[in-house]
């Protein structure tokens, strides 16, 4: 079957993100614009995906749980994971490789914590807009070895993507797909990778409409995750 989904969103946890950016307001934005399944990719943070999994049910919106993770070289990587519980794992891994740099809320932005009610439970102390020190070639593998698979975000972006900061992208690398942000040329030569369209949105307006659709089994984490996870390699 046919889904619309927007795998690439971003909560008030990314230093980045709106404050309207809540668990409940992005489930209930992504149902009252009929979306069948969303990721939260939160940049190199897990912690609002547990309230995440619990909006997502209430509203009936599949949610895959996600990271954005930005690599040594400032390249941004999505990093989707079969269950919150695995994601998080793997999170607070990433935030272990993070530089001991304070975020400064005054010129970054806050990065709460909210809980499924959408009430602010705390803070993230580190500043989470930092490379990792993990490698653009490394994070693939460790991805995959933590149970999630690793797809290259926004790769026709002038910052932050493999071509602008790499120069180039390989056709022969374990990712499950790549993704093109829709509002810039396509790139010239993405071989035979999935390619992913999604919003990257920072701002709840900014939610994609039902007009990207991956064809699964069943209105599923499971099932989206697997489609996904079938595809690596595939350049």
């Amino acid at each position: 079957m046919a889904f619309a989904v927007d795998l690439h969103i971003h909560s008030c946890l990314s230093p980045c993100g709106d404050e309207e950016m809540t668990p409940g307001n992005i489930a209930g934005m992504a149902y009252l614009k009929g979306l069948d399944a969303i990721a939260l990719t939160d940049h190199n943070g897990w912690q609002n995906l547990p309230a995440m999994e619990k909006t997502c049910a209430a509203y009936g919106v599949v949610l895959l749980p996600g990271l954005e993770v930005t690599t040594r070289e400032e390249v941004h990587m999505l990093c989707y994971f079969p269950s919150v519980e695995e994601a998080c794992v793997f999170g607070r891994l990433v935030q272990e490789h993070l530089p001991a740099v304070e975020n400064i809320p005054t010129l970054f932005g806050e990065q709460q914590i909210r809980n499924e009610d959408d009430e602010v439970t705390g803070v993230y102390g580190k500043l989470l807009l930092q490379a990792t020190d993990i490698g653009t070639d490394d994070l693939p593998a460790l991805c995959m070895e933590m149970g999630g698979v690793c797809v290259p975000a926004h790769i026709n972006r002038k910052a932050n993507s493999l071509i602008a900061n790499l120069g180039f992208l390989s056709l022969n690398e374990p990712y499950a797909a790549v993704e093109v942000y829709k509002k810039l040329p396509n790139p010239t030569d993405t071989g035979e990778y999935l390619i992913l369209h999604s919003s990257d949105a920072h701002q709840l307006g900014d939610i994609s409409e039902r007009e990207f659709f991956l064809r699964f089994e069943e209105k599923s984490t499971k099932s989206l995750f697997d489609y996904l996870k079938a595809h690596i390699g595939c350049g």
